[in-house]
């Protein structure tokens, strides 16, 4: 069977969500290490974004496509519940993450971190000071949501959880972000539960370079 190649960085949180969902499924895959407007992945994706993925002569961009193609294409533990109800959920959750809590959280809360645009290229303590209510507030509403049933959505894995762990992972790394996170009533229990999951072990990106 032709191995699956993902083409990204492996610190990129939506690299990692389709790397999650091939360890899952129990896909052979590649990574291969590829920055954003890099040839390889220019000639994926229209907008040079990260990740793509080639499985033989066949190309796909955008990391939700590519973790539903993975789903419906190879055996294993479904990543979507099957009941339509739940499934919308999971997609309304996925929706959720991706377009507005990744904004919030990793774009521009960790990046405030390790991509200040300060002119000493310190942190810019007072923006994230600014911006704390609004991460506090996106963390409560994850607590409230896992709360149910242990999940994002459903009784089960999904893609909804797959999508927010590694959000989850590089927030933990930052003071007010744990802090948050540890203060809460159902998140830490979630996500150690998650983090146990070989899919996540097994795709730990390395540490990111010291901050100047």
């Amino acid at each position: 069977m032709t191995k699956i190649e993902i083409f990204g960085l492996a610190r990129s949180s939506y690299t990692r969500v389709v790397r999650m969902v091939c360890e899952e499924k129990g896909v052979d895959y590649q990574l291969v290490e590829a920055a954003p407007h890099s040839p390889e992945v220019n000639a994926i994706h229209p907008f040079g974004k990260l990740p793509v993925m080639r499985h033989g002569s066949f190309t796909l961009c955008e990391s939700k496509a590519i973790a539903t193609y993975l789903d419906r294409s190879f055996p294993g533990p479904a990543l979507m519940p099957s009941d339509p109800k739940q499934a919308a959920l999971a997609e309304q959750w996925i929706s959720l993450v991706n377009s507005v809590m990744d904004a919030t959280l990793v774009r521009t809360y960790v990046f405030h971190y390790y991509f200040p645009k300060t002119a000493d290229g310190k942190p810019d303590q007072p923006a994230i000071d600014a911006m704390a209510p609004t991460v506090r507030r996106q963390i409560a509403l994850l607590d409230q949501a896992v709360s149910q049933t242990d999940y994002l959505a459903g009784d089960q894995l999904s893609l909804a959880d797959i999508n927010l762990m590694p959000i989850l992972y590089w927030v933990r790394a930052f003071p007010e972000g744990g802090e948050m996170i540890a203060a809460s009533r159902h998140l830490p229990a979630y996500y150690d539960r998650m983090a146990s999951r070989p899919s996540f072990k097994n795709t730990i990106p390395p540490p990111m370079p010291p901050r100047q």
